[in-house]
Parts: C-alpha cells; structure tokens; sequence
C-alpha cells in the first residue's frame, strides 16, 4: 500500500496586495495532501456618502496678515457648509498650514509672500448635491478642493456577498482538486481573510471663475464602488487516492 505523502499545492484565484495578510500555519495534523486556494470576489454598489476636501489658501506680507485673512474666509467657507444643512459631525479640519513664499532667481531666493491654507474634510450625505456644494463652496471663497471620494456607509451586506462567492469558489476549486488526483472530498483546515474597500474618486478641476457660471451644477457621477474579500483557505483532500486504492 503506497501511504499517501504530505503535499501542498497553492493555487491563487488573485495576486494579494502587499498590505494583506498571510494565512495562518495549518497546525491542523493532515493525513493527505493540502491544498490552500487564495479567492478573490467582489459586490458592485452605488455609493451612498461623498466626501470631498475644501479649503482656502491666501498670500500675504506678512504671516500676521495671511493667517488673519485666512480665517476670515474659512469662517464664511464654514458657514456656507452649515447653511447648506451639512452637520458639524461631518465637518472635520484636515490640515493648517503657513509658510514662507520664495522666487528662485539666479541671484538666489527672494521673498515673496506667507502664504497660509486652512483645509476641511467633508461628508456628504445627499450625493446627488455634491456638484451644488462645490460650487457653492467656490462661491464662498474656497479654492482649494479635492475629491468626491465615494463611499458606502454601511458595506455588511456587501461583504457578506463577496465572502459567500469567494467560500464557493474556493470549495469548487478544492474538490476539483480533489477529483483531479483521485480524492473523494476536501475538509476545511484554516480559513483567513482580507477586506479591501474600493473608492472610485472623482478629482474636482475647477477653476474660479466657474463659479459666475450659476447656469448648471458641476456635473458629478457616483458610478458604482468595489467591496472586494480575499479569503484563504486551506483544506486536505481526503479519501483513499485511486493509486491507493489499487
């Protein structure tokens, strides 16, 4: 009787990012070969939050002046966001910031200007509004935004899709496996999983100037994001082997 030797056979649905993490040593005592599958699936949605990056940016003489002018249009840049029924909670400073100006010339730097910027970060909860926001955020001073970044606020049923795709996936490899090499099942040793959540983001090029143009909105397009699992499992094959059983 040929004793079935211990083996391990990988086999990688998808290529993990760097940042993921390993499965875990099988400590499980196997009998048969092993073979552990890497599964990556993932759920499309449309996004229900948007978050956007808004702030000023102002040059003055002296750091004094640009500070002071700075927080004179932030507080109105603040303002419009309240007025326009965002919640503080979802208002969030991400950055101050002041420093010095400097033309390069042959003759070497020369002073220019401080220039000090103030930058929210921001949470939209109605994403059909956000082409309206921005604008109204240009029009109350700011010009220095960034994103719509989009988002679900509550990704469990997405996930839990994903992660029911992937385990399917991956037991249907596994017995293929399995009646590859003349096994008669699979049994589950170790499972391991990563969750990646994907934003599709939207970078806002906007100059001033648009904002005289109160015609149309900016025109924003939420598309639809990736909730995405990568499950790792590792099962023996078990079943006496057809070489086996000769």
């Amino acid at each position: 009787m040929i004793k079935p030797a211990l083996a391990l056979f990988a086999a990688t649905a998808l290529t993990l990012p760097a940042a993921a993490i390993a499965a875990p040593q099988v400590d499980i005592a196997a009998t048969g070969p092993v073979v552990e599958l890497t599964v990556y699936e993932s759920v499309e949605s449309a996004p229900d939050l948007a978050t956007i990056g808004a702030g000023v940016v102002t040059n003055a003489p002296t750091a004094t002046e640009a500070m002071r002018q700075n927080a004179a249009e932030m507080t109105k840049v603040i303002a419009r966001l309240k007025a326009l029924g965002i919640a503080e909670k979802d208002i969030q400073t991400s950055g101050i910031n002041l420093g010095a100006q400097y033309d390069y010339t042959d003759a070497g730097p020369v002073f220019r200007s401080y220039q000090a910027g103030n930058r929210v970060s921001v949470i939209l909860r109605k994403i059909d509004d956000t082409g309206r926001v921005l604008d109204a955020l240009v029009e109350s001073g700011a010009n220095d935004l960034s994103g719509p970044a989009f988002s679900i606020e509550n990704d469990t049923a997405a996930k839990e899709q994903a992660r029911s795709r992937a385990v399917a996936r991956g037991e249907a490899q596994a017995k293929a496996y399995a009646k590859m090499l003349g096994y008669e099942g699979v049994k589950v040793l170790a499972v391991s999983e990563t969750v990646s959540n994907s934003f599709q983001i939207i970078e806002a090029k906007m100059a001033v100037a648009r904002a005289a143009d109160a015609a149309a909105a900016t025109p924003v397009q939420p598309g639809q994001i990736s909730t995405g699992v990568n499950v790792t499992i590792t099962y023996e094959l078990v079943g006496k082997a057809a070489a086996a059983a000769k």
